[in-house]
Order: C-alpha cells, then sequence, then structure tokens
C-alpha cells in the first residue's frame, strides 16, 4: 500500500514538473503581470472594429497592448502596410501605434494603389520623412514574417487575434478573448488569480 501510495505521489510530481511551456508570445512583457496581445492585419475590418476598444483596456488597467503583425496573404496591402509601420515603430513607438490607428481610421478609402499616399501623408502631417524605399535591406519585412510565423506556430488563422496574458505560473496563463464583450472581465479574472 506504502509503495502505491509513493508511486501516485511521484506520479503526480512528475506531472507537475512536465507543464508544457508556455510560448513566450503568450507573455507580457518583462515587468507587467498582466498584458493584451493581439495578432493583426491592417486590412481586416475586424482589426479595425477591434482596436479602440484594446487601446480603451489597456489605458483603463494600465497594462501593456502588445501588437503583432499578422498580414493575411488575401489582403493586397497590408504586408507593406505592416513594413511601412515598423518604420514608424523604429522612430517611436507611439508614432507606429498613431500609424496602425490611422490605417484602420482610413482602411476604407485604402487601395493598393493609393497605400503609399496614405502612407506619405501621415508621415508629412507628423513631420517624419518617408524615404521611396523604406526597407532597402528588408530588414522590416523580416520582422513582419517573424511576428506572422510567430502567429503560425501558435496556430493562428485569423484577425484579430486577441489574448489576455500573464505571468503566473499556475494553471493557464493565457486566454484568447473570443468575444470581445468579455474583454474586461477577462482582464479583471487574470489579474485577480
Amino acid at each position: 500500500m506504502k509503495k502505491l501510495l509513493l508511486l501516485v505521489v511521484l506520479a503526480c510530481c512528475c506531472l507537475a514538473l512536465a507543464q508544457v511551456p508556455v510560448n513566450p508570445v503568450l507573455r507580457p512583457p518583462k515587468g507587467a503581470q498582466v498584458a493584451i496581445v493581439v495578432f493583426e492585419d491592417l486590412e481586416c475590418p475586424d482589426c479595425r472594429r477591434a482596436a479602440p476598444l484594446l487601446d480603451e483596456a489597456a489605458r483603463t488597467y494600465k497594462i501593456p497592448l502588445v501588437t503583432h503583425d499578422f498580414p493575411l496573404p488575401f489582403h493586397k496591402w497590408s504586408f507593406e502596410a505592416a513594413v511601412i509601420a515598423r518604420y514608424f515603430d523604429a522612430q517611436s513607438k507611439q508614432l507606429g501605434h498613431e500609424y496602425r490607428d490611422y490605417m484602420f481610421e482610413h482602411q476604407p478609402e485604402i487601395t493598393p494603389e493609393n497605400m503609399r499616399a496614405f502612407s506619405e501623408k501621415f508621415a508629412a502631417e507628423h513631420k517624419i520623412s518617408l524615404p521611396f524605399v523604406v526597407d532597402p535591406q528588408g530588414k522590416l519585412a523580416a520582422e513582419v514574417t517573424a511576428d506572422r510565423d510567430l502567429g503560425k506556430s501558435i496556430h493562428l488563422e485569423h484577425t484579430p487575434t486577441i489574448f489576455v496574458v500573464s505571468n503566473k505560473i499556475q494553471g493557464k496563463p493565457f486566454v484568447e478573448v473570443v468575444d470581445r464583450t468579455q474583454l474586461f472581465q477577462l482582464i479583471d479574472a487574470m489579474k485577480g488569480e
């Protein structure tokens, strides 16, 4: 009987230690206990609808909003816009965020033919020069591709894909936000655990 009990205890300990590690993309940035992580496509109408809510939640809870580019292959201008967003990110993260908001605001008007003109107008309004060739070495495009590959590594298929993530070790450290009306409740639950 003692051997059986010892075996059960040992098996439980092994199971606890053998927890599958969480992909780092589903963890908050260093120093944060909870964050919102979103994979988005600048041409996606649903991403456009979700963006203001995500900004509001991040402001309300004073938690990071971590944005990953996930341009879908059937969207004609989203990859190029993501590369330009990375260019503005390199100037300042705030500028990159404002560019993304600007593209969402004007999304219904943007086509592959005029996307560059919208980007130039944004740059001019912010007194930033937008070079003719934004990414001559392809580094920014590689970053966008790396983000898309990150999303694929966690089996994403759509945008926006939104997670509330935490740094907790026990239990589930992240939850996908399927119903955006539940976002604030999910953040409350994650912060309360």
